[in-house]
């Protein structure tokens, strides 16, 4: 029987090999295919812009797309000297570090809690120090059992919580922040595992810095051996938090803690923890985007909000794609939401110093949203008049911009997982193109999306 599964396990193996094989060939074969239509129909491209400014409409829209990409290069140029100035801030002594509380809200996670915890308890950082909170908010499944498990394994180090029902995410979260001693309070997924020095790393920014008021951690995929949307994240991770991120962080603007993985000061979380858990969006509570918000709100504290590249989480994400255009839904809404709030400060002295960073980066993440519609708008205006140009230029695009990713995470890591950055741009450009505009059309509605037992199964 066992050798019957071990064949079953190796034929399932390679037969994910080889699809993952013939999908990455099918992409640069792609490529090929749209660099050859372009330099066939480039000449139509020129037509084609000719033509649009012959029109108030078309003028107007090329114009306004000229200024856009100006700015684009102008902001991508300035990150990319901004990440090169940066530095993680190295670990201090075990006897400068401070007490720290770690949240892991927890639901319909199942084993995953159990890695969770005890990858936490396994933390290079002084125990008398540290303490872990497991919060359970009315799984229905036995992920209550799980806890209780690690309950037994680590005694007095954990202390595990249950909802008596299902409240969300961020009352979950409530909860760990008012019981939690700790000077620092760290939050955690469920889902995720950390690095026996990502504590230490995480929180050593707030010793030595005063206004430091969050942390963000350096989010990888822990599930990216086989599937391809794992594998594609895995680079689109790395770009979004070893090179964004890292050039917020010489701002003390990052705009994002990831609920994965993040790190604040308990004085700032108070001060801000009743409008958060009150906090809502069109007359609704607000059931998403609970770490955007908390940085939002710590933000316009004043406080800095940095990356600690060096403190590391691996985390879950979806393998399929219905469960990957739900979770980008939930954060599309979250930035729609976060976008709005952040307007209502971000050019008002909230904050001594320079302003200019904290600024570029709203204007930066503004304009893509609100141009996201109009640009939906013309893509499908260029689909339905010049198909092959339209595929052609776009592909030609893709090669551009997604080779800059893949030189980026093989200078870091391996080859043979950069190139995943090309197949993941084909994938968002024509499969995932809706989801800003959805978003923004939708940003009202609730509803985490991605919780249920069908997605865990």
């Amino acid at each position: 029987m066992e050798t019957i599964k071990l064949t079953l396990h190796k034929l399932k193996t390679n037969n994910e090999n080889s699809n993952n094989s013939l999908t990455l060939i099918s992409t640069f074969i792609l490529i090929l295919i749209g660099l050859y239509f372009f330099s066939v129909f480039h000449s139509d491209f020129e037509q084609f812009n000719a033509a649009g400014r012959r029109n108030i409409v078309g003028a107007t829209f090329l114009t306004i797309a000229s200024v856009l990409f100006a700015f684009k290069i102008f902001y991508f140029l300035f990150i990319a000297y901004k990440y090169f100035k940066y530095k993680p801030v190295a670990s201090v002594s075990d006897k400068e570090l401070p007490s720290c509380t770690v949240i892991v809200p927890a639901y319909n996670e199942s084993k995953h809690v159990w890695d969770t915890l005890i990858s936490l308890a396994d933390s290079d950082y002084p125990k008398e120090k540290l303490q872990i909170l497991a919060v359970d908010d009315g799984s229905l499944d036995d992920t209550w059992d799980w806890m209780i498990k690690a309950k037994k394994r680590l005694g007095d180090r954990l202390d595990i919580y249950k909802q008596p029902q299902n409240q969300g995410k961020r009352h979950a979260l409530y909860r760990g922040f008012n019981i939690g001693s700790g000077d620092i309070f760290v939050t955690v997924d469920s889902d995720s595992v950390v690095e026996p020095d990502t504590l230490r790393n995480l929180v050593s920014p707030f010793v030595n810095n005063e206004d430091c008021g969050a942390v963000a951690g350096n989010i990888r995929v822990l599930n990216n051996k086989k599937e391809m949307l794992p594998k594609m994240l895995d680079v689109s991770f790395v770009m979004s938090f070893e090179f964004v991120r890292s050039a917020e962080s010489t701002l003390n603007s990052v705009l994002c803690t990831p609920g994965a993985l993040a790190a604040y000061r308990k004085t700032a979380v108070h001060q801000c923890l009743p409008e958060w858990i009150n906090q809502t969006f069109m007359g609704q509570p607000s059931d998403i985007g609970e770490d955007r918000a908390m940085t939002n709100m710590i933000l316009k504290q004043g406080k800095h909000v940095l990356f600690q590249r060096n403190a590391v989480a691996y985390t879950n994400v979806p393998e399929q794609y219905r469960g990957l255009y739900k979770m980008f839904i939930r954060w599309g809404r979250s930035n729609v939401r976060e976008n709005i709030a952040m307007a209502k400060y971000v050019f008002t002295n909230f904050k001594e110093g320079n302003k200019f960073g904290s600024r570029l980066l709203f204007l930066s993440q503004s304009t893509r949203i609100l141009m996201s519609v109009p640009f939906m708008l013309f893509m499908l205006l260029f689909v339905l008049t010049h198909p092959l140009l339209f595929l052609g230029s776009t592909l030609l695009s893709i090669l551009i911009t997604s080779t800059f990713s893949v030189i980026f995470y093989s200078s870091k890591y391996e080859i043979k997982e950069a190139v995943w950055a090309y197949t993941y741009s084909i994938f968002y450009t024509f499969g995932l193109f809706w989801i800003t505009p959805y978003a923004l059309a939708t940003a009202s509605r609730r509803g985490w999306l991605t919780r249920g037992l069908e997605e865990k199964r």
